[in-house]
């Protein structure tokens, strides 16, 4: 399936969820010049929490293409993907009428964080991987000091794009609700680590439904 992004067309696909789930997610994939797509092992291993049944959510899922990624129109920008984001929260809060929990990896966690700011349909925040400096780049996330939406952080105590010292500082930050989990022995893309990576996010996610 297409959405209308602000770039032109973005792939997406939908992982359709039970008939009377009280939240729909969208979930963010890693950089695109690093070879991250809608199909990355830990963007798939978080939806399947969300949507699977065997961990008792059900949800409704979406998942995208970047801007110039796969067969999604334009060119990568490494800013600009916030808008994507913001376009896929508008098609995913038309098309289910709910709540929305918003999942990024990586770069995607720092372009959901981005586009989080004032979209009231927004309700639940994880950021998975969140990177400090990457490629080059540094990450700063100011506005979350303003953020009081409930906050997951969750990556690796091995994440060697935000050392462990640094993510607690991003996370000291933000404004409360919010709750930093690392994963022992865990780097960047929880290799072998997926499925601590998936109980901690079920974890937190249990505990935040009414």
């Amino acid at each position: 399936m297409d959405l209308a992004g602000p770039a032109g067309r973005l792939e997406a696909v939908v992982n359709e969820g039970a008939a009377d789930a009280p939240f729909a997610a969208l979930i963010c994939h890693p950089h695109p010049l690093g070879g991250g797509t809608m199909h990355n092992k830990v963007v798939y291993h978080a939806m399947k929490v969300l949507n699977g049944p065997e961990w008792g959510f059900g949800w409704p899922v979406l998942r995208f293409n970047f801007r110039g990624t796969g067969l999604s129109h334009g060119t990568h920008d490494g800013e600009a993907e916030a808008d994507d984001v913001r376009a896929a929260l508008d098609w995913l809060e038309n098309e289910y009428k709910r709540q929305l929990v918003l999942v990024g990896f990586s770069f995607g966690a720092a372009m959901a964080l981005s586009a989080c700011r004032g979209r009231k349909q927004v309700s639940r925040l994880v950021a998975l991987g969140l990177p400090t400096h990457a490629e080059g780049r540094d990450y700063s996330y100011p506005f979350l000091a303003s953020c009081t939406l409930p906050k997951l952080f969750l990556s690796g105590d091995r994440d060697q794009y935000a050392p462990a010292t640094e993510l607690a500082r991003v996370t000291a930050s933000a404004a409360e609700p919010k709750r930093l989990l690392l994963i022992p022995g865990a780097d960047h893309f929880f290799s072998g680590q997926l499925e601590p990576m998936q109980q901690s996010l079920a974890g937190w996610l249990k505990e935040q439904m009414p």
